[in-house]
């Protein structure tokens, strides 16, 4: 094993990829801090001691889903008790307070609702940027956008112009779960397959739109499956350049319906972070999402290859409706000192990591 880290340090220095059978063993290996140690070095020859985040603001519009995936406690059927679907007003006041407070992005994803015409959600947009012009919108997953082609009967193509003349800035990276079908079918049945999750964001690239990209671990899928979808994505990446960061997010069981499911410990999702640092040579960031890992977990993976703590978040449901214990937001404030707590140089940045201010 002491060879594999060795040879693995000098592809990392000569800036040279590593296989799958070689992610694969890091997986398996019990020596996380030779693996955060390789991580770190592969994240210091991109971003150097830099740690970026964003003031930022969740919109979750409705929790109403045609889909019932087993993995998922935010979602609701029409009708059901807490269902609830944000009225455009409603968007506008939580746009306007998210400026107020400084917000330069509008995070917004939803369920798959029954009713909605695709109109509302351009209109939801064009609310947004009313408010401010200034106010990046970063909305809806690659499986919304497969949607709002079957209910509007168009193209995704056309699906996506339609977004962008609205206002579209830029895509998160949900829905992807994780793409293995024999695991997807169990969690995620009804969601579209991981190939078409794959061809829509190839779309999007294609447009001009930045994304990031998701991978969902803890549940049923083994370490395989997790080198799979960081091989597909590592390839996507190749044709297009178009991923910004890499975000694993770490399940949360609580609420949910997946059998046998455990969730994430912190040597698994440190080591998730990790060996994503290192085999993912195209990405530029790999990103700690706070809200499913925690704030400790987070700021240590600061010391394991990852260079982004998202942002103050505000309001974030999909994640609290599994049991994430973190915080509903969190101040700027605050998260500079935690970078800084961690020997690093926090960065303020927008959507597309221009550089707003270093702290």
């Amino acid at each position: 094993m002491n060879n594999l880290f060795e040879i693995l340090k000098d592809k990392i220095l000569n800036n040279q990829r590593i296989f799958d059978a070689e992610a694969l063993a890091l997986f398996e290996s019990n020596d996380l801090l030779a693996i955060g140690d390789l991580a770190a070095e592969a994240n210091r020859r991109k971003n150097g001691d830099r740690v970026f985040f964003n003031v930022n603001r969740h919109i979750n519009y409705t929790n109403i889903c045609v889909n019932q995936c087993t993995f998922c406690a935010f979602s609701k059927l029409e009708g059901e008790v807490d269902g609830y679907t944000l009225a455009l007003d409603e968007i506008r006041q939580k746009a306007e307070e998210a400026h107020a407070a400084g917000a330069t992005e509008i995070h917004s994803v939803g369920g798959l609702h029954p009713r909605l015409p695709f109109e509302f959600y351009l209109d939801m947009i064009r609310t947004i940027r009313e408010v401010s012009p200034q106010l990046h919108v970063k909305a809806f997953t690659a499986v919304e956008i497969d949607y709002f082609s079957r209910i509007s009967h168009t193209s995704v193509d056309e699906v996506i112009a339609a977004l962008q003349d609205a206002g579209l800035g830029s895509m998160p990276g949900g829905g992807a779960e994780i793409f293995c079908k024999e695991v997807r079918d169990k969690i995620c049945p009804e969601k579209i397959s991981g190939e078409r999750w794959l061809e829509v964001i190839e779309q999007v690239h294609n447009a001009g739109l930045k994304s990031n990209a998701t991978m969902l671990f803890g549940h049923l899928e083994d370490y395989a499956d997790r080198v799979d979808h960081m091989s597909r994505l590592r390839a996507l990446q190749d044709r297009t350049g178009g991923f910004q960061s890499f975000i694993p997010l770490a399940f949360q069981p609580d609420n949910t319906r997946v059998p046998g499911a455990k969730g994430v410990g912190g040597v698994d999702a440190l080591k998730t972070l990790a060996i994503s640092r290192i085999y993912l040579d195209n990405f530029q960031h790999v990103k700690a999402y706070w809200i499913m890992l925690g704030l400790k977990i987070a700021q240590t993976a600061l010391c394991f290859g990852v260079n982004d703590l998202d942002g103050t978040v505000v309001e974030e449901q999909i994640g609290h409706d599994a049991g994430a214990d973190s915080p509903q937001e969190i101040g700027k404030d605050r998260i500079v000192k935690l970078i800084r707590a961690a020997g690093k140089i926090p960065v303020e940045r927008d959507t597309l990591y221009c550089e707003l201010q270093r702290y």
